[in-house]
């Protein structure tokens, strides 16, 4: 497919500002719907009339790098794109829990995104990590949502910084790729709310999107791209939003419904077919013209955002952007496992290691640094760390491939690439093995049927640990992989997952000390699949999947069953150690104004400089409701030289410590106990404080269907009842022993009123229920 883009863009540069409110009046019906749709698959829709001329610009994918597609368009990555930096994927860059950094990525991002006249980049996705089968987990940062929600707001603010929009995806509940375009995700609101929405929500709140994509799936049974109540009520109407709700590519199913729900432009061109449909629409009085033009003033809004930019698109150091895709992927990397061999850490390598230092893996000398699908990018150059090694090493290091990466590997070729292998690790001093996920088998577009790595690979491993006792694995992968099994055949194990063009450079740096690993993980890497929360419930089945688990997703879950896990969520090792001291809680406010002022002294009692992730949690143990039993609240990325101390002050909020409330359908602080942690990790807390917050009253209101314990729990009805229940027994009303009350205390008041003799009658009971909500 081609399709020309020249003319739009060139009339984009030549555009100045545009007159929303005189286009939105001037503009026939027709040119009003046709913007509410592409031209083709990568550009919106201009208008060329005399004293009503509207630009073209540009949109294009993806979330660590440009790809833009100059001579072919497609949305699986087939086709060839302009040369763009490669940053480490989402789950690279969650890993490093750092803002700041984040942040300059952005930055970065925006310059290219600038440079190449296109106007909004299709990123970041920060849906939920729900299972580590997912497909496109790579593209996401986390099983967290405040982190999710933080690192998403720092990347869209540095590539809004440079005058280009971005779009936050896919909203919403869009957790699998198995049957993504039609599945409905069935999910309860304080689960949608608490897990789901929160991401997006604090990205929205923060940075403020010029673009929010929507999702392809259902939820609760509606088309994400037809939901109003999620796409009005919630992300404008609660949130504030004010920007453009496009459509993830082909997720429109039915055009004037999702018009009229709050879906601002259809991605890509339809060919005119749904604009026509919009007119008709108007014409037979089925769609508001209101409507209409509310969603091309969003556009128009944009295209104002976009052109100054457009106008003066500048330039981007390829170097220097590479230098920090580097430092990223660096960062990101998480040390999960160092071991000491003959009393040393087996990491860093030092230089007289060179000498012993076998590699030995495919991944060291053919990288995979990046996702399939969309997401992928034609990067400015490509480190591996095969030669990268070589360099720091200064020496030609010893390497066999060890295995093959594509699926045409015979298994006669897998046994003498493995005895290969074998032979050149046999009486090394270390040997680096380099193991991952095939791009065959995670990419968008379909899940992974299980989390092991190829059982080739696992092979080599023993094979060479066999005959080398100082063992390092470095693994490659997009999602978290079954590591328990193998595990105690590595001295130590460096997660690197998909790097970036760089990343080969970053690991080879944090091999031999060069810089300090500080990344953390933000998903929980399980014994094994079956101890998902999610297992069970994904991907589903005849055009449904079940939310089964509700709010306890990742580290809520293992942590509430106290499962043991391979390594827990914020586990990440250091060549440095870091103390903790002086947590101290300070509450502020009550109920709906409250607020924790936590403060906590973390030094550097090591020997060499690191960077520690302070990671806050919070835990309710009163809640009515089921709380997990601690919950990530906020995070810091402290730089500390050896022996250098720093005290980190957070701020949490009321929203910090509330749930939504099933019932009441709004956000509460319940009163009570909460449990401020400070850690490393969830698993490792290395302070624990309680603190009394005064609540709010969070009373539901009585009903005919609550039953009689909700009532006696009440402050008024259960006043009455009680007096009631004393004077039962003179009354002549049945008087309730313990047993009876037991069983009576889980019956509708309804169904006890329509009980002859019992404590009230129908009447009474509507007495009761009026002055009970009365308060």
């Amino acid at each position: 497919m081609t399709f020309e883009t020249t003319a739009a863009q060139t009339s984009a540069r030549t555009a100045g500002q545009l007159d929303v409110e005189r286009l939105v009046q001037d503009l026939t019906l027709e040119e009003k719907a046709s913007l509410t749709s592409g031209l083709d698959f990568w550009n919106t829709q201009p208008i060329h009339r005399p004293g009503a001329e509207v630009p073209a610009v540009m949109v294009t994918d993806g979330p660590h790098g440009l790809r833009k597609q100059d001579e072919s368009a497609d949305h699986l990555g087939l086709g060839a794109s302009v040369p763009a930096t490669c940053f480490p994927t989402a789950a690279a860059l969650g890993s490093t829990w750092n803002v700041d950094l984040l942040h300059r990525v952005g930055q970065a991002l925006g310059r290219e995104t600038r440079a190449n006249d296109v106007a909004v980049l299709l990123g970041p996705g920060i849906n939920i990590k729900r299972s580590p089968l997912c497909g496109r987990n790579f593209e996401y940062f986390s099983e967290d949502p405040v982190v999710s929600g933080d690192l998403g707001a720092a990347l869209i603010q540095g590539v809004q910084s440079q005058g280009v929009g971005t779009s936050l995806k896919h909203f919403a509940a869009n957790n699998q790729e198995t049957d993504r375009m039609r599945v409905s995700a069935d999910v309860d609101e304080r689960t949608l709310r608490e897990i789901y929405l929160t991401a997006f929500e604090r990205a929205v709140k923060k940075a403020s999107p010029w673009t929010v994509m929507c999702s392809y799936n259902k939820i609760n049974g509606t088309y994400a791209s037809q939901d109003h109540w999620l796409l009005t009520e919630v992300l404008r109407d609660e949130w504030g939003y004010d920007g453009v709700v496009v459509s993830d590519w082909g997720a429109v199913s039915d055009r004037v419904p999702a018009l009229a729900a709050g879906l601002d432009l259809e991605m890509p061109s339809t060919g005119g077919r749904t604009d026509a449909e919009v007119v008709a629409a108007v014409r037979a009085g089925e769609l508001d013209e209101a409507v209409l033009d509310q969603a091309v003033r969003r556009h128009l809004t944009l295209l104002n955002r976009a052109l100054p930019a457009l106008a003066e698109p500048g330039s981007f150091d390829a170097a220097e952007h590479h230098a920090l895709a580097r430092e990223a992927a660096a960062e990101g990397a998480v040390l999960l496992r160092n071991e000491s061999v003959d009393g040393t850490p087996t990491l860093p390598l030092s230089p007289s290691d060179a000498a012993s230092l076998v590699v030995i893996g495919e991944f060291a000398r053919t990288p995979r640094y990046q996702g399939a699908g969309s997401s992928q990018v034609n990067p400015t150059r490509l480190d591996d760390a095969l030669s990268e090694i070589r360099t720091i090493a200064r020496t030609d290091v010893p390497f066999a491939a060890g295995f093959g990466i594509t699926d045409e590997t015979s298994a006669a070729d897998a046994a003498s690439l493995r005895t290969e292998a074998v032979d050149v690790a046999r009486g090394a001093g270390t040997a680096v093995l380099f193991l991952g996920l095939p791009a065959s088998q995670e990419s968008e577009g379909f899940d992974r049927d299980h989390m092991d790595l190829p059982a080739d690979q696992i092979e080599l491993l023993e094979a060479v640990t066999a005959v080398c006792d100082r063992v390092v694995v470095v693994l490659a992968n997009g999602s978290a992989v079954t590591i328990a099994p193998w595990q105690d055949h590595a001295a130590a194990i460096l997660e690197g997952w998909l790097g970036g063009q760089a990343g080969g450079g970053a690991i080879a740096d944090l091999l031999f000390g060069v810089r300090n690993p500080s990344g953390r993980l933000t998903e929980t890497v399980p014994v094994r699949l079956e101890d998902n929360a999610s297992y069970g419930n994904f991907p589903g089945e005849l055009g449904h999947v079940r939310y089964g688990e509700g709010v306890l997703v990742g580290y809520r879950y293992y942590d509430a069953k106290r499962m043991d896990v391979a390594f827990p969520f914020g586990h990440g090792l250091s060549y440095t150690t870091f103390g903790y001291e002086d947590l101290a809680v300070t509450v502020s406010g009550e109920g709906p104004t409250a607020s924790l002022t936590v403060d906590v002294t973390v030094t550097n009692t090591g020997a060499v400089a690191g960077a520690e992730v302070v990671q806050v949690y919070v835990g309710d143990p009163q809640a009515m409701v089921e709380r997990p039993e601690r919950e990530l609240k906020a995070f810091g990325k402290v730089v500390l030289a050896p022996g250098g101390t720093r005290t980190l002050t957070f701020e949490l909020d009321a929203r910090d410590l509330s749930y939504w409330h099933p019932v009441l359908r709004r956000w509460v602080v319940e009163g009570g106990e909460f449990v401020v942690s400070v850690g490393a990790s969830s698993r490792d807390l290395r302070g624990s404080v309680s603190v009394d917050v005064v609540g709010e009253d969070v009373t539901p209101p009585l009903t005919p269907s609550s039953t009689l314990g909700e009532a006696l729990a009440h402050p008024v009805a259960g006043e009455i009842l009680r007096a009631s229940m004393a004077q039962a027994g003179g009354s002549g009303a049945m008087p309730l022993d313990d047993g009876m009350m037991a069983m009576a205390a889980g019956m509708p008041l309804r169904v006890i009123a329509s009980f002859d003799g019992m404590l009230f009658d129908e009447a009474q009971l509507d007495q009761l229920v009026a002055a009970a909500n009365a308060r």
